[in-house]
């Protein structure tokens, strides 16, 4: 039995099962109750976008691709960019090479003839720079930002743009489809929760408008993509938010599909987690204002809601876990799920350690877990001490066939 809290607030016993339920209770808003908050604000408001635009109102597009040493996926990618359905003369495409040392430049030019451009920069800079440099040389009234990992049908593109016909829409974020690469049934657990952010992003759309993009494949109005954004920033989180500052709103849009292959590494996966989540931090404070709620009402709840709340659980969880420690020598319960959290840490251990995607759910579940929550705060403390992510090292997460 767990001991019975005593009258005086502030025992030792009281704080611990204060934290505990803290904890809980924030683990169980951002994961379940902001979702449900979402859909009852939003339940009778419709989610509809045009699936299709003819060819007389489709505004020209220019197509951003930074990379970095891709020259295994770059033409896969190009051949895909090129199947679009889309007025050839209205579309733009332009590879950003962010001194690539390895084939990759020379992969782009062999399709100069074919429309395709080389935007080649002399040093590395990172994607966000890469993109800005980019920025002069694009000439289409939408920009969509994509990466060389991921692929998409042909009709992406085009039900991405014409989510702009609303002149409200500032930004259109793509539905992300997690997908294992190659014959490898690679992380399973990931494939769960990209398919829930995706359904969280829909909520949002309905309410007010997602808070982030996604940085595989989103699009944006031109004059927005040129507004000057520091380097170590996330242009994609950053995105939505400049829609929302100028008076716009940026959607997720469902039809828009894209590819998205899994990490088949663990260790792999948090390092990209960490370095994407201290520039999303950093990002978040660039434009701290928008967490002001007499300002920016709702959006800025959802904000908080959505990344604030996520980047405290492993703090949260820390703090539960020490006080089920000091509970533990009283208490049956606190004892129980002590030792569940130590053989959970021994299986995220396993997993880890095993660094494969296609390792069995208990070793991957509890590593997916772990690393989303460590990454978290590694990412806090990356943030704080000022740590430079500027400068990426994409992840190398395996080839998928065209879809």
């Amino acid at each position: 039995m767990p001991p019975r809290p005593s009258r005086h607030p502030l025992t030792p016993t009281n704080v611990a099962l204060g934290t505990i339920t803290a904890a809980i209770v924030l683990v169980v808003y951002t994961y379940v109750g902001y979702p449900a908050l979402l859909w009852l604000l939003g339940r009778r408001r419709p989610l509809a976008f045009p699936r299709d635009l003819p060819d007389d109102r489709c505004p020209s597009v220019s197509i951003s691709v930074p990379v970095y040493n891709e020259e295994r996926q770059i033409g896969d990618l190009i051949e895909s960019l090129l199947a679009v359905d889309y007025p050839r003369d209205r579309l733009q495409i332009v590879i950003v090479s962010d001194a690539s040392t390895d084939r990759t430049d020379a992969i782009v030019r062999a399709y100069a003839d074919r429309g395709v451009e080389l935007l080649r920069l002399d040093a590395r800079g990172g994607k966000t720079r890469a993109e800005a440099a980019a920025a002069s040389a694009l000439t289409g009234e939408v920009i969509v930002n994509t990466d060389a990992t991921i692929r998409i049908p042909p009709d992406a593109i085009r039900r991405l743009v014409a989510a702009f016909e609303d002149p409200t829409i500032g930004c259109a974020s793509g539905r992300d489809v997690s997908v294992s690469p190659g014959e490898v049934s690679a992380n399973v657990v990931e494939g769960g929760y990209v398919g829930y952010e995706m359904a969280v992003r829909e909520l949002e759309t309905k309410v007010a408008g997602i808070v982030g993009a996604s940085g595989c494949f989103y699009a944006i109005r031109s004059h927005l993509h040129r507004l000057p954004l520091p380097g170590g920033l996330s242009r994609d989180f950053a995105a939505a938010l400049r829609a929302r500052q100028y008076g716009f709103r940026a959607v997720s849009v469902r039809d828009a599909v894209c590819y998205v292959p899994r990490s088949q590494s663990v260790r792999k996966e948090y390092r990209r987690k960490v370095r994407t989540i201290a520039r999303g931090m950093r990002t978040l404070w660039h434009v701290r204002s928008q967490m002001n709620p007499f300002r920016y009402g709702t959006h800025a709840w959802m904000l908080v809601s959505h990344k604030i709340c996520r980047w405290l659980l492993p703090w949260a969880a820390l703090a539960a876990l020490l006080a089920l420690f000091l509970l533990a020598p009283r208490s049956g319960v606190a004892m129980a799920l002590v030792v569940a959290v130590i053989v959970g840490g021994a299986l995220a251990l396993v997993g880890w350690l095993m660094d494969r995607g296609d390792a069995p759910a208990v070793f991957t579940l509890p590593a997916f877990l772990a690393v989303g929550n460590l990454a978290a705060a590694h990412a806090l403390v990356r943030a704080l001490r000022g740590a430079d992510d500027a400068i990426w090292e994409p992840t190398r997460r395996g080839r998928i066939a065209a879809p």
